[in-house]
């Protein structure tokens, strides 16, 4: 038998990862990196972005793009494959929560909300797969949500678009995985990020997420590193279409 840590070894791949300039998607580079991967972070703030690429050396580079403007995608595709060549591992963690109740969503808040969290991970991994079918090998990651499947107050857009990152993972897996690329997705519970600073600034109420969990905590940073490693491995070549709850038993509940 082969050594089952080879499984989980990304000595020789590339990849993108948008979002990468703080949170989970900067956690998600850092992950892929430290397995051996070159990897490409893409975000809009180049301060963040200039500062992660310092501290991680060589084996990063980044690209500032908004990604919520669509005619930027085929230009950037150009751009993350520059550095290192094209990505073999696309991580989705760029994404936007306008926290506005149903009778309050505004248009424009709508729409960036659906640019950011759907089309983007959509037109970017389309413009990247056929380098991966290419190659006979590639792994799409997107983060999905707790409301992929839960309604939260002042949700609505982004459980709309989250529970659209889960069928559009499915999707995904049936017109790429016959090419040797994998897409599945991560979805979270309640992590200290940005996006959940409003929960974690409350302190009843982040104990109250916690306790709605089987092990009663919420997610620390490093929870995320095994389950993204998997999915970005060959540890789970036969594993794709799939949605994998990162949220201590909280939908278990």
């Amino acid at each position: 038998m082969a050594d089952p840590r080879a499984l989980f070894d990304l000595t020789g791949r590339v990849a993108c990862v948008t979002g990468a300039s703080s949170g989970l998607g900067q956690r998600s580079a850092d992950v892929l990196m430290a397995a051996g991967a070159r990897v490409v972070g893409v975000a809009r703030r180049v301060d963040e972005l200039a500062r992660w690429q310092a501290d991680a050396g060589d084996a990063a580079a980044y690209v500032v793009a908004n990604l919520a403007d669509r005619t930027c995608i085929a230009t950037l595709a150009q751009q993350v494959a520059a550095p290192f060549g094209s990505p073999d591992i696309i991580v989705h963690a760029a994404g936007i929560n306008t926290r506005e109740a149903a009778s309050d969503v505004t248009e424009e808040g709508w729409d960036i909300t659906l640019a950011l969290n759907l089309s983007a991970p959509f037109f970017l991994s389309q413009a990247l797969v056929p380098a991966m079918q290419a190659k006979g090998w590639g792994r799409i990651v997107h983060f999905a949500s707790l409301q992929t499947t839960r309604a939260f107050a002042g949700g609505i857009a982004y459980g709309t678009t989250k529970a659209g990152v889960g069928q559009m993972t499915r999707a995904m897996a049936e017109s790429w995985s016959k090419d040797g690329i994998t897409a599945n997705a991560i979805g979270p519970g309640f992590f200290p990020t940005e996006l959940t600073k409003a929960v974690f600034d409350d302190p009843e109420r982040a104990a109250r997420n916690a306790a709605q969990t089987c092990v009663g905590r919420n997610g620390r940073m490093e929870d995320i590193d095994g389950p993204l490693l998997f999915l970005c491995s060959d540890a789970s070549g036969y594993v794709t279409g799939q949605v994998l709850m990162v949220d201590g038993g909280y939908t278990a509940k």
